[in-house]
């Protein structure tokens, strides 16, 4: 996560808003607006970062798929990941809900690359919030970690609470979200959803890039078919045979983490083909690789061999996080609108 979205043309867009904006979504940007309390207000769409009452980057499809249906079926509560990385503000604790530079960075990386696989049938609600810094998740100081957090965590619950009592009108709602969004995604779900009223609404979550363990919810299981709705899908991806330090610690202590393949929509720990991965959308927000990746649960994660794609042979890594989605984008994108019509037949 150190270099987060390296290969999603952060500072490209940023240095070029406008040339982005003409060659994705354009919409009116507003970057400059100012917040003397820095307590977000959700009344106030600059608060947003992805909302249907404005035009922004979640807006975006990649060009091939333009024709195809676009209905809003349902509601998308998505949490972005961590865009708070530069080293020298981690004495701050957590992102300003006004910073122009950190808000641009993230519309135009995970708003545009990782909230619009879900836009197809879905009005995207993305809130800005108070995002604890990255290195928050390496310090030594829990106690300080964990205050970033549950601030960060309660702008997200915040902006939730507006979304259900200003906009949801009982629509049905998928939560999305990816690495620390995952984590406040499956606090949300801890406390709105799980044995709640509001569970009958929810279609699916996708909590992507944060480990789910097996006792993280009560009433709500894992996705471990293509059809099931009222579930919650995970994954976190690395090279086939790679384990984080954290990883490891986690198999040694013998937890028990929930992973779905985000291309069989399975459980079990059956390879599944490269040929099966309809498509990955990375640095090209317009082109769809086809066939980058296998996928393979092992180890509490996804295992997939070195990814495809015309650049991969520069790309070192063996931990794929900032791909968790974009490179199964595609099947996401398609696996959502299944999910949807499934819901809406069982009403």
């Amino acid at each position: 996560m150190t270099h987060f979205y390296r290969f999603l043309v952060l500072f490209a867009c940023f240095s070029g808003i406008q040339g982005c904006a003409d060659k994705y979504q354009a919409y009116s940007k507003k970057y400059t607006f100012r917040n003397d309390t820095g307590v977000p207000d959700y009344s106030n769409l600059d608060h947003w970062a992805a909302h249907p009452l404005k035009k922004d980057p979640s807006d975006s499809i990649p060009a091939p798929l333009r024709n195809g249906d676009k209905a809003a079926i349902a509601d998308v509560f998505f949490v972005h990941p961590t865009t708070f990385t530069n080293k020298g503000d981690f004495a701050r604790g957590n992102a300003a809900i006004d910073d122009p530079y950190l808000n641009a960075k993230t519309d135009y990386s995970t708003i545009l690359f990782q909230a619009s696989a879900f836009n197809q049938y879905g009005q995207i609600f993305a809130p800005r919030y108070r995002q604890a810094h990255i290195r928050n998740f390496y310090a030594a100081d829990s106690a300080s970690s964990n205050r970033a957090l549950a601030l960060a965590y309660q702008d997200v619950r915040t902006a939730f609470i507006y979304y259900l009592e200003h906009f949801n009108n009982g629509r049905p709602i998928l939560l999305a979200a990816h690495s620390q969004g995952a984590l406040h995604a499956i606090w949300l779900l801890k406390e709105f959803f799980d044995g709640k009223p509001l569970q009958n609404q929810l279609v699916a979550a996708y909590a992507v890039g944060w480990p789910l363990h097996v006792k993280a919810l009560t009433t709500i299981p894992v996705c471990s078919t293509p059809e099931q709705i009222g579930c919650v899908c995970s994954w976190r991806t690395f090279k086939t045979g790679y384990l984080t330090p954290g990883v490891t610690k986690e198999n040694a202590r013998g937890d028990s983490i929930l992973v779905t393949n985000p291309i069989s929509w399975t459980t079990d720990n059956t390879v599944v083909g490269r040929s099966r991965n309809k498509g990955a959308v990375l640095n090209k927000f317009n082109k769809i690789f086809p066939t980058p990746a296998d996928a393979q649960i092992s180890h509490g994660v996804l295992f997939t061999e070195k990814p495809r794609f015309p650049w991969s042979f520069l790309y070192k890594t063996s931990n794929y996080h900032i791909g968790d989605i974009n490179l199964y984008y595609i099947n996401v994108r398609e696996n959502i609108a299944t999910r949807i019509h499934r819901f809406q037949q069982g009403k």
